[in-house]
């Protein structure tokens, strides 16, 4: 059936490049989304247009039923997943940890966190060559946020990136054995929609004079990280954090 990848959170930004890249280079993509239908349905329209396979599939990454529902129908529609990009997160408005309540940690840590662990659980259980699967490939996305810790913004999302690294290292070499390789990429100040939901559509103008390179950074140069760890050019990578920020 050849390669399958599942990018959850991929109707938008970086998760939209990265479906894209992917059916480029031949993947069946499915592009997971829990809002978004319309967007996700674009990416999806945009690949199968020119001639590859690709699918949306609603579900939400934090709800463990949603995630098994999610493999399944990949399972069905376009065999076994090959590839999972852990993509799908979320922050809330900029806010200092002292005025935080625990419903806002809550939302960030079961989507950022849980999801991760759930859509690897399920992607593990189907690529390792323990469970009879051929091996496999995932990519986590983190975020510089995770060493920078957001002071002042988003100290509990920085923390839920943190949280993903470690997840990374672990997982990476828990699965080494059953041919499945992990990676994680930590994008920082790239233009997507996620700064508006924290309340600062424009925070790139911003902050990018503290950026080496003085720009922000566009969803297809993560795009680009995130498929050279898929690929065999990175057959001996696993384990890996990338950083993808401009050099900050």
């Amino acid at each position: 059936m050849g390669n399958v990848i599942v990018i959850t959170g991929g109707g938008r930004g970086i998760g939209a490049a990265t479906a894209r890249l992917a059916a480029e280079r031949d993947y069946a993509v499915c592009v997971n989304y829990r809002h978004h239908q319309m967007a996700a349905q674009a990416v999806v329209d945009a690949i199968t247009q020119v001639g590859a396979r690709a699918i949306a599939v609603a579900a939400d990454v934090a709800v463990e039923q949603d995630v098994i529902h999610l493999f399944e129908t990949v399972d069905q529609r376009l065999g076994t997943v090959t590839a999972l990009v852990n993509n799908a997160g979320i922050l809330e408005q900029q806010m200092r940890v002292e005025h935080m309540d625990a419903a806002r940690l809550h939302r960030v840590l079961a989507t950022n966190v849980v999801g991760s662990f759930l859509c690897a659980r399920e992607a593990v259980k189907r690529m390792s060559t323990k469970h009879g699967g051929n091996g496999g490939a995932i990519v986590n996305v983190s975020s510089v946020a995770a060493r920078l810790g957001s002071p002042g913004e988003y100290v509990d999302y920085a923390a839920s990136k943190g949280a993903i690294d470690t997840l990374t290292l672990g997982l990476a070499k828990e699965v080494a054995e059953a041919g499945i390789r992990v990676n994680a990429v930590r994008p920082g100040f790239i233009d997507t929609e996620i700064h508006a939901s924290g309340g600062e559509p424009h925070r790139l103008e911003r902050i990018k004079a503290a950026v080496p390179m003085q720009r922000g950074g566009q969803a297809i140069e993560v795009a680009r990280a995130v498929l050279w760890l898929l690929s065999t050019e990175a057959s001996y990578t696993t384990g890996t954090l990338i950083d993808v920020a401009g050099g900050k």
